[in-house]
């Protein structure tokens, strides 16, 4: 499927690359006054593309491009995939012995082609044409489609350059989709601090009691019928897009597969952010980080959990110090962020009262994810041993659970460590001896003992 997807796309690349050229070639013809076929690039009609097969095609459909869109993307994607295309503007200014600043553009480190800007863009599409140039500046904006959707990215480097300076550039999502055909899913790096989690258990394998349960499926709910509430039924107007909740309760709860099934239940991509990668101890570093997370995250049908986050979410102090400033300007600068988000974004935290009350006022949901009981602690102990069958006859799992108070996350690790035990006996069967050793050892990780 992938691989047909390719070829449809390539295909109606090829269109789409020779219409370029042919509208760069007379920019270029107009501008230097050079002879031309056309007396304005806007009589080289776009070729028609394929809407069905082509994630190109279906692209350009969905958000109505039109000339100008059209040159813009295909612009962002050339240095991908037809890159000696751009080595025109590589042409020298003979008169000052440089490049056409009107061509606008950079180079990479590695890369020695042509990469364009939106000046590039400018200059093809409006030339000299004053008007025209004004009129290409809401395409470059994030209020549009092309930024708010995530198709491209357009970066000021710096604060003073002029406005089409800026790289334009493809998302990598965009150029996965326009060309091989596959969803690109970002994968933990210095750029994205955040890492896909999934997990082989199922909804039903879910042991929560009553309270939680109830509170879960609101957030099931919202993710379901977001849309509907916020457009059909008019809550758009009184309540802002996105959906945030604050799981709190020790550890091994189960705080963090609920929020990887939540998003297995709905079909969305759930991501854990990780803190270290986030938090920085340089001045303005911390926000940088979050921007870029959210800024990756604003059009993507994804949760963001946010584990152990009294790191970043914690109380604010008073500002004794600098060091105090700038950490409650941390929080506040998040606090706006997870705000304005228009996605799921779960806080997990071992205790409620780290968090900051500013938070907790904005949170849809708290959830609170207390120590399992005898009874929920048995459902725990029959998951965790795929329903008993390398167990001993020996085993009472009922006697288990009711001696012993341990959270999910500790069951589990008894499980781990009652199954090496067992092979290094050369046995295929789980001893009762074996789950009280593990037991022994979780309870000491806990300063507890049998």
């Amino acid at each position: 499927m992938v691989s047909e997807m390719s070829d449809a796309n390539a295909q109606v690349l090829e269109r789409e690359i020779d219409w370029f050229g042919r509208v760069l070639e007379a920019r270029i013809a107009l501008y230097f006054g050079h002879d031309s076929e056309v007396d304005s690039i806007s009589q080289i009609i776009p070729p028609t593309l394929d809407l069905e097969g082509s994630a190109y095609g279906q692209l350009v459909e969905q958000l109505a491009m039109e000339f100008d869109e059209r040159i813009v993307l295909i612009l962002a994607l050339l240095p991908h995939i037809r890159p000696q295309l751009l080595d025109t503007f590589f042409i020298q200014n003979k008169n000052f012995e440089r490049n056409f600043t009107e061509f606008g553009g950079w180079t990479g480190r590695i890369h020695g082609g042509f990469l364009p800007s939106c000046e590039t863009a400018a200059f093809i599409l409006a030339g000299n044409d004053l008007s025209k140039r004004f009129a290409l500046m809401p395409l470059f904006e994030n209020d549009h489609a092309f930024i708010r959707q995530g198709v491209l990215r357009v970066d000021h480097q710096e604060a003073n350059e002029p406005f089409f300076s800026a790289t334009l550039q493809v998302t990598n999502e965009t150029l996965k989709r326009l060309t091989v055909g596959d969803i690109h899913k970002p994968d933990y790096s210095i750029h994205f601090p955040a890492k896909l989690i999934r997990s082989s258990l199922q909804w039903d394998d879910l042991v929560l009691g009553s309270e939680a349960r109830a509170e879960v499926e609101n957030i099931n709910t919202w993710i379901q019928n977001a849309e509907v509430l916020m457009s059909q039924w008019g809550l758009e107007k009184n309540i802002k897009p996105g959906y945030r909740s604050l799981f709190y309760g020790p550890p091994g709860t189960g705080k963090t597969l609920t929020a990887t099934l939540i998003g297995a239940r709905a079909g969305v991509d759930v991501y854990r952010v990780d803190l270290s990668m986030v938090v920085s101890k340089y001045i303005g570093e911390t926000e940088k980080n979050l921007a870029g997370l959210f800024d990756q995250a604003e059009n993507k049908n994804w949760i963001l959990f946010f584990d152990e986050a009294d790191a970043l979410f914690g109380k604010r102090t008073s500002a004794s110090s600098a060091n105090d400033r700038y950490a409650n300007q941390e929080v506040s600068y998040l606090l706006q962020r997870i705000e304005d988000h228009p996605g799921v974004v779960i806080l997990a935290s071992n205790l409620k009262g780290n968090i900051d009350e500013a938070f907790s006022r904005r949170f849809q949901s708290l959830v609170y994810f207390p120590m399992p009981d005898s009874e929920q602690r048995y459902s725990l102990w029959q998951c965790a041993l795929n329903g008993g069958k390398h167990l001993a006859d020996e085993v009472d799992l009922e006697q288990l659970a009711e001696a012993h108070e341990l959270a999910g996350g500790a069951i589990t690790n008894v499980v781990r460590y009652g199954a090496i035990s067992a092979l290094q006996a050369g046995r295929d069967k789980i001893h009762h001896n074996d789950l009280v050793r593990g037991i022994t050892k979780e309870l000491r990780k806990e300063g507890r003992t049998l």
